[in-house]
């Protein structure tokens, strides 16, 4: 059985910027109307996202989309573990990640997830929504508690995949800084990077990996530490690769 998970650098789905990589996810369920749970912890469950996820995914590409509202619907544990294991694909928002998780843990979610990601469910999401499937991941969430504070941390993950991921890798208004400061991340802590840029993902399949995008020169990296230098080695479109 071939498990799938996709993870999104970023982009504004709501533009279409991610539409390639959406219609792909929708494939791998391989049904033509699949269930898919939209899980918005990390934006505080926007209600704006929702209605943007349910005209893309539902109206635009035939998902069935479901919402799961941790924060504002306060659903049970039994709920949430039914309405998880009822999908066909998963959707993560993006947002905070550092509150995302907390959350996650405290309820449960990222262990339901776990399992359902096992039996064959196609896990996805963007920025947070990437991080979320990782070891870890380097997050600007400070800046959702001080405004302007850029200060990136490495939030811990589900760790269903190996590895410290940094989404938004070539992002227009802080890439640069986000790029020096994952790389000296790396340097400092060691382990291996993957790093994702706008309108990109990384397709995990049974523990290998390809890169799909959106837009030219979008793509996906590996950075790590070799020989006392850190190298940023970008993975090729349908490269089959085994990062760790």
């Amino acid at each position: 059985m071939n498990k799938y998970i996709v993870a999104i650098g970023g982009g504004e789905i709501d533009q279409l910027e991610t539409l390639k990589i959406d219609r792909k996810i929708v494939s791998l369920s391989e049904k033509k109307h699949p269930k898919l749970l939209f899980i918005p912890t990390a934006s505080e469950d926007d209600a704006g996202y929702v209605r943007t996820i349910e005209n893309i995914y539902g109206k635009k590409l035939g998902c069935a989309v479901d919402s799961l509202l941790l924060l504002r619907g306060k659903p049970s544990k039994k709920e949430i573990e039914t309405r998880i294991h009822s999908a066909d694909i998963v959707y993560v928002g993006g947002g905070n990640a550092l509150k995302m998780m907390k959350v996650w843990r405290r309820l449960g979610v990222d262990q339901e997830l776990k399992t359902s990601y096992e039996d064959g469910t196609v896990m996805s999401g963007i920025s947070a929504g990437a991080i979320c499937w990782f070891d870890y991941g380097h997050s600007d969430s400070m800046s959702f508690y001080q405004p302007g504070n850029w200060k990136y941390i490495r939030v811990r993950g589900t760790k269903i995949l190996k590895g410290i991921c940094c989404p938004h890798f070539n992002g227009e208004t802080l890439g640069a800084k986000r790029k020096k400061r994952f790389v000296e991340m790396i340097s400092r802590r060691g382990g291996t990077g993957i790093a994702i840029d706008d309108q990109a993902a990384i397709i995990s399949c049974n523990n290998t990996y390809e890169v799909i995008s959106a837009k030219k020169n979008a793509g996906a990296y590996r950075v790590f530490k070799k020989n006392g230098e850190i190298v940023v080695e970008s993975i090729e479109e349908r490269e089959k690769l085994t990062l760790i």
